[in-house]
């Protein structure tokens, strides 16, 4: 999403934020954040392909928040009920962009029927 994001503001800095999920508690795991020092200063869009349980999507704002970021929209391509609501009430301050909401999680926290996982779809690996 990045990609296509900066063909469209070709100026715009840009924060990368690693993070993989334990796949035993569903729980988001940071292993890199970097982001521009002016982040007060910035309208920070934050992108992620999928929103399942909202704790990455969470977890990335709250940094970007400690960071001085105050103005911040979340924009994603497919999201669940469960996820929408768990960012709504943890960061109500924050509108959330999404092309399509899915009606729910299945028992690996994987949204149904969404699109897989986007990590192994984009690195070609398989989870």
């Amino acid at each position: 999403m990045m990609e296509g994001m900066l063909r469209l503001l070709p100026e715009a800095g840009v924060a990368h934020i690693g993070m993989a999920r334990d796949e035993r508690t569903h729980q988001p795991r940071s292993y890199y954040f970097k982001a521009p020092p002016y982040l007060a200063e910035a309208d920070v869009l934050v992108l992620d392909p999928m929103l399942a349980t909202g704790g990455s999507a969470s977890w990335s704002i709250q940094q970007l928040k400690e960071g001085g970021a105050r103005s911040l929209r979340f924009v994603c391509l497919v999201s669940s009920i469960q996820g929408l609501s768990r960012l709504r009430a943890e960061h109500p301050d924050v509108p959330i962009f999404t092309a399509a909401v899915d009606p729910g999680l299945d028992e690996r926290a994987y949204i149904v029927p969404g699109l897989g996982d986007a990590g192994d779809r984009y690195f070609g690996t398989v989870g």
